[in-house]
């Protein structure tokens, strides 16, 4: 695990226990249905990455079966904890999204909501969920990203460099650029709240 990688990890854990409480707040304001367009989307063999504590185990389809990848070993105790109290069935593990351990073509669906904004390498964590999916296979996103809008993407910048030094959490990334760059053929593309966040269906063809 490199150095950022493991600052992330150290973050991720500090932030555990209050987690579900802050992501509450920002997804009342920005996300709206969010987690339910993407979880319900999901097909067959599914890998959800940077699963964090958990918050989509309700969205998805009981015929699913979960498996779950998170870097953080105190998010992953909680989304453990959220599955039983669930009764929802999922492989919840220890592991790293920019190195999956899993063998190559063996998910239908990958599925990744808020977690390439934290990722040190999103592009890698990208060409990983190319990796692991089946050809036809489908990676659904919810992300927040750099806005279109000048003055939006401007105070975006201005409070980044504080946001990723006590979060690890970048304002003005752009998922859309990684998936073409691994051969994602994008199908739908939404975007709302004056641009900053992006739901995206794409398939590996």
């Amino acid at each position: 695990m490199n150095r950022e990688t493991e600052r992330v990890r150290r973050l991720q854990d500090r932030a555990a226990p209050h987690y579900d409480r802050q992501i509450g707040v920002v997804e009342r304001a920005l996300l709206g249905d969010g987690r339910a367009w993407v979880c319900g989307q999901a097909r067959g063999d599914v890998l959800e990455l940077a699963v964090g504590t958990g918050r989509n185990l309700p969205y998805y389809p009981e015929s699913v079966t979960l498996t779950g990848v998170e870097l953080s070993g105190q998010m992953l105790a909680r989304a453990r904890a959220r599955a039983r109290e669930l009764g929802r069935e999922a492989d919840l593990r220890l592991g790293d999204a920019q190195a999956l351990e899993l063998p190559d073509g063996s998910f239908d669906t990958v599925v990744c909501t808020l977690g390439l904004c934290t990722i040190p390498d999103p592009g890698r964590a990208v060409a990983e969920a190319h990796r692991v999916l089946r050809a036809g296979g489908r990676l659904l996103l919810l992300e927040h990203v750099r806005s279109p809008h000048r003055p939006v993407r401007a105070v975006q910048r201005a409070l980044e460099p504080v946001a990723v030094r006590l979060a690890a959490d970048h304002l003005t990334r752009e998922p859309l650029e990684h998936l073409r760059a691994v051969g994602f053929a994008i199908q739908q593309v939404e975007r709302s709240r004056l641009g900053l966040v992006e739901r995206v269906r794409a398939f590996r063809s």
